[in-house]
């Protein structure tokens, strides 16, 4: 007889959230502290979403994303989770270029960029000053017209170089291109450009470990393999979810699912206005990724001027085409070194990523599909040779992950990395007006994709829920007295 991962769930709960990525988290987290009975649904076995982790023989724990964010997420996580998460938040201090405009390290904050842009890229001090203080002013309510290549032209015409230094780490961090809106690159790089680059040291698995356990200590009720089937309307207003053959009944419903899923795949159409679903419809998806794992022997390692991350080309500019093409240039190296996990067996590890399309890998029978992916690694490890000599005689693990394999682990469509591109936010904050009790929290919009910016996006969705259910509360008493 099959587990009944719902065996003495209630029937009914203040809040149920879908899915348990950084959004979803953080937002059960809040709404369980301030009192509200809180049911985490997430369809995986483990937690986290893309912010997960995977073991392989021999003591490899290998991390999914867990490869650089703001200062910003120090913050967030002291004030919406626990000072022990905060303080296990380190900076990385080799942030690494290497391609044919130029090859350099940074520690990747405002005053070494600054010095980088004067004296190795010959720019004018007032011409960088007044870039970076017109990233860091930018806002959500600007305008959205000018997109981030007309930005580069206003200040750096004619400087790709310098448009690649500024551009590739971005579009790393959360798939930015120069198409799209200026706003959505300031703002994530502004954040970035506070006080560098940050990781969590411990690794992916005891952060998501660390998020569970305070969660359950403010009350979150936490099931993993239960795949929400639909969310019942009843009334125009949050009824109902369908789980696993149950029907559980619930306020409010926070989704941490994809956006598109969430609107087309979750609820009746019917429920929503033509308007609404004409631009829930138009929505973009954002990119998927591709990545290889390494493990080096558990004798060896790497020196640290290596790296900690390496953004590599050899595509002679930055380009978005050359970015997603299946003929990869472009590549995004993650060195994990054994302080990274200071608790684990003193691993060395490497994990390659490059941004893909979705399209270039579906369709593909098996056996074509799996020489796809043996040519991405074989490829991958062409290019780390440069870097970590004779890599392929030193690792002893090797295997690669397409947008195939994130659709199937976390049910992305498409397998998104970051969601949806900038429209889906307006999207997303829109859901609540159709139909009340109704949330989105996912990774959508440039600016609320990444670590930091999901788990702000899941702080401010709690705040939207609370101040709702409060103010249905209020109002159900007034009518009842």
């Amino acid at each position: 007889m099959p587990k009944d991962f719902l065996k003495d769930a209630a029937d009914a709960y203040d809040v149920v959230v879908i899915g348990s990525g950084l959004g979803g988290l953080t937002a059960a987290n809040i709404l369980a502290r301030d009192g509200m009975s809180v049911l985490l649904l997430e369809q995986h076995y483990k937690l986290g979403g893309m912010a997960t982790w995977f073991k392989r023989p021999g003591g490899h724990i290998f991390d999914i994303s867990l490869h650089g964010f703001p200062y910003g997420m120090v913050k967030s996580c002291r004030r919406y989770w626990t000072p022990e998460i905060a303080d296990s938040i380190v900076q990385l201090h080799g942030v690494r270029f290497d391609n044919p405009m130029f090859s350099l390290t940074t520690t990747f904050n405002r005053s070494d960029f600054t010095k980088l842009l004067i004296t190795d890229f010959g720019v004018e001090q007032g011409t960088v000053e007044q870039f970076f203080d017109t990233v860091r002013n930018m806002n959500f309510y600007d305008d959205q017209s000018l997109t981030t290549r007309e930005l580069f032209d206003q200040f750096f015409p004619g400087r790709e170089d310098v448009v690649r230094l500024l551009m590739e780490p971005i579009t790393y961090a959360n798939g930015s291109t120069l198409e799209d809106p200026a706003l959505t690159y300031g703002i994530v790089f502004s954040n970035f450009m506070s006080k560098g680059v940050y990781v969590f040291q411990g690794g992916t698995d005891k952060l998501i470990k660390s998020m569970e356990k305070e969660m359950r200590v403010n009350g979150v009720d936490i099931r993993i393999n239960c795949d929400v089937q639909k969310i019942n309307i009843s009334q125009g207003k949050i009824a109902s979810v369908q789980v696993n053959g149950r029907t559980i009944r619930t306020k409010a419903v926070v989704s941490n699912a994809n956006l598109r899923a969430t609107i087309f795949n979750l609820i009746d159409k019917e429920h929503f206005d033509k308007q609404f679903v004409d631009e829930a419809e138009a929505v973009r998806l954002n990119n998927s990724s591709t990545q290889v794992y390494m493990a080096l022997h558990p004798d060896d390692s790497i020196p640290r001027d290596t790296g900690d991350l390496l953004f590599c080309s050899t595509a002679d500019r930055f380009q978005t085409d050359l970015l997603l093409s299946r003929d990869i240039t472009s590549r995004t190296f993650s060195f994990y070194y054994p302080d990274t996990r200071p608790d684990g067996k003193g691993r060395t590890l490497i994990v390659s990523s490059t941004n893909a399309n979705y399209e270039d890998w579906i369709g593909m029978n098996k056996v074509d599909y799996e020489a796809s992916k043996q040519d991405l690694i074989d490829s991958t490890l062409d290019s780390l040779e440069k870097y970590v000599p004779n890599c392929r005689e030193r690792i002893t693990h090797v295997e690669a992950a397409t947008p195939i394999t994130f659709e199937h682990y976390t049910k992305h469509i498409n397998g998104a990395s970051f969601g949806t591109k900038f429209e889906g936010l307006a999207v997303s904050r829109a859901l609540p007006q159709q139909i009340p009790g109704m949330y989105h929290a996912g990774s959508c919009g440039i600016i609320m994709s990444g670590w930091l910016g999901t788990i702000n996006y899941g702080v401010i969705v709690a705040n939207d829920v609370i101040n709702h259910l409060s103010s249905t509360t209020s109002t159900s008493r007034a009518i009842t007295t």
